[in-house]
């Protein structure tokens, strides 16, 4: 992998079939889809591929929506995602000959073509899962651009004052609205993958403060906080927009928050004060599933590194163990369950005790993948790990997986394996950003010491690579004093014998 390409945490996926179901209950989806049964004897659309007038209201009627004030708008969404997906096909009548210019002084109500059932539709409703998902991407691919698109009303107040389009004037730019929102998504993705609950739902200001706020910045700035409330208000726009494709789950502003200003721009309701804390009323948005791998499936066409539990399993041990060091320990355990599922379990063991040898800086943490993956083998693999009993390097937890399943006849292990197990534990457990924060590594420094007179007399003299760096991290997090200077003194031995 180039240092350069962006990697992303693992997530875990629902099962295509899954996901195809979902794509169908959308909302939007679904009603494009009933549309386009509905047009089985052919509807009259305009140059755009629009409903004519009379078909809207036919249409609207169809699905249900008559009686809503806002139903002809969501008909027209339908069929437009049925047109923009080939849910539905247009053929241009035979006396129109498709001439824009001539189409434009035609009115309103005027049928320029007839619309029927396209091929995909066909696809979408016998087709297997994989169908379903590549028509449901392409729908959300439009109305990711619906999302961005700037209001239509001030274009229209543009070309109806005769002038030209002016995208300056109506301060927006395509490619930074598109930007915006991919870097939104993206965020939205991270903080789901990230978060213990991978369905919580995610405050609408500190997802729009992840974008704008600098990490450095300890106390954001007035204009900084102007800046989150802005993009706020575009995102609230945007993710109504995205919700009835199934992307995300959105609960809204609340519209008491909201300040109304007259066209002079004074105020003509004043939004309503908090009477407490109540962060979901400024809006809540989460990834539905089907969003999360939505998102994914576009940052793997972007280059992004993006795994998924279940990518590993096909891969042999040295990739999965390289891995799971960086995986959330839940995930780590999923996909190394998925990797075991198609492995006979004695084969599975000796691949991984294989692919956990070496003495390289990544070592300790493939052995300690290697352990905890051991650990969810069957007995019959017991064999595997009988074999390695000798090894330097795998003979410690070797015999940790046999008394687990108080299996007889195992070896005491020499004083120099033990020595060499528990340095080569400690340092699988350095690395993290604050290794004096981690509360069980000190518990186990502490207790490693405390369990064995001269201990660091002792480990100082192990021949393993990491000692000198264990020792210094000893020394670090032991809460004794003199428990702590002896590791200092113990580290500068070990690096003093590494350099002769």
């Amino acid at each position: 992998m180039s240092a350069d390409r962006p990697t992303m945490p693992p997530v875990r996926l629902h099962s295509e079939a899954e996901l195809a179901r979902a794509a169908l209950s959308a909302p939007l989806l679904a009603r494009a889809a009933k549309l386009a049964h509905w047009a089985d004897s052919g509807v009259p659309v305009g140059v755009g591929g629009e409903l004519v007038e009379k078909a809207l209201a036919a249409a609207t009627e169809h699905l249900g929506l008559a009686a809503d004030e806002d139903g002809p708008a969501y008909t027209a969404e339908a069929w437009q995602l049925a047109v923009d997906t080939g849910l539905v096909e247009i053929t241009e009548d035979e006396d129109g000959d498709g001439d824009a210019a001539d189409a434009a002084h035609l009115p309103d109500d005027a049928a320029v073509g007839t619309a029927t059932p396209g091929e995909e539709l066909g696809l979408l409703t016998a087709g297997d899962p994989q169908d379903v998902l590549d028509i449901w991407l392409g729908g959300m691919e439009t109305v990711l651009a619906d999302a961005v698109a700037p209001d239509l009303s001030d274009i229209a107040d543009q070309l109806a004052e005769g002038g030209e389009l002016d995208l300056d004037a109506i301060d927006w730019n395509p490619e930074e609205e598109a930007e915006l929102l991919d870097g939104i998504l993206g965020n939205l993705y991270l903080l789901s993958a990230l978060g213990e609950d991978p369905g919580q739902d995610v405050p609408l200001p500190a997802l729009a403060a992840s974008m704008i706020v600098p990490d450095d910045m300890d106390e954001p700035t007035d204009e900084i906080l102007e800046e989150v409330s802005d993009a706020m208000m575009r995102l609230d726009d945007q993710f109504r927009v995205l919700e009835p494709i199934g992307l995300v789950v959105y609960r809204p502003v609340d519209e008491a928050l909201i300040e109304e200003l007259d066209e002079d721009g004074e105020t003509v309701t004043a939004a309503e004060p908090l009477a407490d804390e109540d962060v979901a009323r400024y809006g809540l948005v989460r990834l539905t599933p089907l969003g999360a791998w939505a998102v994914r499936a576009r940052m793997l066409d972007a280059g992004v590194d993006a795994p998924a539990v279940g990518d590993l399993a096909d891969k042999g041990a040295d990739a999965l163990l390289a891995a799971l060091p960086d995986y959330p320990e839940v995930l780590a355990q999923a996909e190394s369950e998925q990797w075991l599922t198609a492995r006979a379990p004695l084969d599975a063991a000796r691949d991984l005790l294989a692919a956990a040898r070496g003495d390289d800086a990544r070592g300790p943490l493939r052995r300690l993948a290697a352990q905890q993956t051991l650990s969810l083998i069957a007995p019959e693999a017991e064999p595997a790990l009988r074999e390695v009993l000798d090894d330097r390097h795998l003979g410690g937890l070797a015999r940790v997986w046999l008394a687990e399943r108080g299996l007889p006849d195992i070896p005491e292990p020499s004083q120099e394996l033990v020595f060499w197990l528990t340095v080569d534990t400690i340092a699988a457990q350095l690395g993290d950003a604050d290794d004096e924060a981690n509360a069980e590594l000190r518990e186990l420094v502490q207790g490693l010491s405390d369990q064995h007179s001269g201990f660091f007399d002792a480990v100082w003299r192990v021949d393993h690579p990491a000692t000198a760096d264990v020792l210094e991290a000893m020394g670090r997090l032991h809460p004794d004093k003199k428990a702590a200077k002896e590791a200092r003194k113990a580290a500068f031995k070990a690096r003093s014998q590494q350099a002769g």
